[in-house]
């Protein structure tokens, strides 16, 4: 629904760029997972390797799931790109953006 405003809105978002510093939010979806219905989002370094993020904020997160197995994912995409990731790139590196998307599935 179209919603008018009766006047003008001039409100910084409070989850812009500048507002992070060197962090910046990723958004985490397991494509076709029944368990998980919506992506999540972590606040993560930029310049955090690929490897760590998905050992410290991935994998807790995905375990909730009994049947996750760390070694499973495949299909890895960010906004929707393929992408494969290497062992010593960073989050910023390999693309992911503030507010990013990152997608798998098993």
């Amino acid at each position: 629904m179209t919603v008018k405003a009766l006047y003008d809105y001039d409100y910084p978002s409070k989850d812009r760029p500048e507002v992070f510093g060197d962090d910046m939010l990723v958004n985490v979806m397991w494509t076709n997972n029944k368990l998980f219905c919506a992506a999540a989002c972590f606040r993560a370094p930029k310049a955090m390797p690929w490897t760590q993020f998905k050992e410290l904020m991935i994998d807790p997160w995905a375990a909730s799931d009994p049947a996750y197995d760390p070694s499973a994912p495949t299909d890895w995409r960010v906004d929707g790109e393929p992408v494969s990731f290497s062992d010593g790139s960073s989050l910023a590196d390999t693309g992911v953006g503030h507010k990013g998307l990152i997608t798998f599935r098993t």
